[in-house]
């Protein structure tokens, strides 16, 4: 058997895209079906039926369910979860500018980068422990002190100062700090 350049084997890629190829030439039709039933607009539901195969694309590990269709559709839920998240954080976004007077509104590009930044912050907070992203969001969000946060969520204050480091640097960074 041939290995890549990666030391990968080189048949064992191309099952795996054959596979691919399969479970989406079986279920892709059926998929964006059941997108459009749940959101009702066939727009949204093909770009999230295409999202869900680009995101088995994207995997490290073979793809290949016992129940396709039953796997497809956790995969889908999560894409639509982040969906109406993105139109949320978007909609209040959208309702802050509205109140601001135009001469100090940011042009159409900035506002496009303010938005992505918006949903990528909320992408990466909502990837932390729902403690630390608690102990943040009281921080940045309702102003309060550290002392309050310690006392609201039952931590000692140097957990509360880990927990806003921890999401500043995953807000900044993407990562854990």
């Amino acid at each position: 058997m041939m290995r890549d350049d990666n030391g990968g084997r080189q048949d064992h890629a191309r099952a795996d895209a054959s596979g691919l190829a399969a479970l989406y030439h079986d279920h892709h039709g059926w998929l964006r079906n059941w997108l459009q039933r749940k959101l009702g607009n066939h727009g949204d539901a093909a770009d999230l039926a295409h999202d869900t195969f680009v995101r088995l694309l994207s995997k490290d590990t073979p793809v290949c369910p016992r129940e396709p269709r039953a796997f497809l559709t956790v995969v889908a839920q999560g894409l639509v979860a982040n969906l109406h998240r993105h139109r949320k954080i978007e909609a209040a976004y959208l309702e802050v500018l509205a109140a601001q007077p135009e001469a100090v509104a940011p042009d159409p590009e900035t506002r496009a980068i303010l938005l992505q930044t918006l949903i990528d912050i909320d992408r990466r907070l909502d990837g932390l422990p729902p403690v630390v992203r608690r102990v943040f969001l009281l921080s940045q969000l309702d102003g309060l002190a550290q002392r309050e946060i310690a006392v609201t969520v039952g931590v000692s204050i140097a957990t509360v100062q880990r927990h806003i480091v921890r999401a500043l640097h995953a807000c900044c960074f993407g990562g854990p700090a």
